[in-house]
């Protein structure tokens, strides 16, 4: 999609790729739902607890600090089981896929991040990558309307292959702060590897969302 510009196959509805991106996702998770591993791969705590984050985010970040571990402790409290808990992608967005602009299917690809996270993380990754599509609309009304639209019609491929308990995705709004958490640790990571200050421009929103406690990454607000 990136190197198509964004635009979709000729002649079919954008609909089409929002329902595929939620198949392909479901796919992934009914297979891992199925997958006994000789080897296993790291858990979400493993790297997302506060005795890491603490000492990898400065003092001077002390809000910040405190939003996550916030956040860090209602993780803790969400239910882990076989039906909701597993191998995910973690980092699934159209930078990791090819569309197929002859059909419309959809090859995934970059699977070094997978770590046993809930399955609504993917999704809810989806959903924040979702956004673009309506970033120029200027009413927050329309745009909360656009992504329920959006959601809901990956929703609908994703359960062609797998189902998603419906108690974790009425914690939408805390698993797309999940992916916030995950997208600011990831650049404190990258600045203390250059030995520097994350630039204010990466990390600034994010940081706001979190720290204010504003639901579905602003969408809802008033810009």
């Amino acid at each position: 999609m990136v190197d198509n510009g964004y635009r979709y196959r000729k002649g079919a509805p954008l609909e089409e790729y929002f329902y595929n991106t939620g198949k392909a996702l479901g796919s992934i998770h009914r297979l891992s739902k199925e997958y006994h591993p000789e080897h296993r791969r790291a858990s979400y705590f493993d790297k997302f607890n506060m005795d890491y984050i603490g000492k990898l985010i400065p003092d001077q970040y002390s809000e910040l600090k405190e939003a996550i571990a916030r956040r860090i402790s209602a993780f803790q409290e969400l239910p882990v089981d076989e039906d909701g808990f597993g191998l995910v992608h973690f980092d699934f967005c159209d930078g990791n896929y090819h569309v197929d602009m002859s059909s419309g299917d959809i090859t995934v690809f970059d699977f070094d991040n997978c770590i046993y996270c809930w399955y609504m993380f993917d999704l809810a990754h989806v959903w924040t990558h979702g956004v673009g599509w309506c970033m120029q609309e200027r009413d927050p009304k329309k745009r909360i309307a656009f992504m329920d639209h959006y959601f809901e019609t990956v929703l609908e491929g994703y359960r062609t292959e797998t189902d998603v308990a419906p108690e974790l995705l009425e914690k939408l709004p805390l698993f797309i702060d999940m992916t916030l958490v995950e997208l600011l640790v990831d650049e404190f990571e990258c600045a203390e590897r250059e030995g520097e200050l994350p630039d204010d421009e990466d990390i600034g929103i994010p940081m706001q969302i979190l720290i204010h406690d504003v639901p579905y990454s602003g969408m809802g607000e008033q810009w």
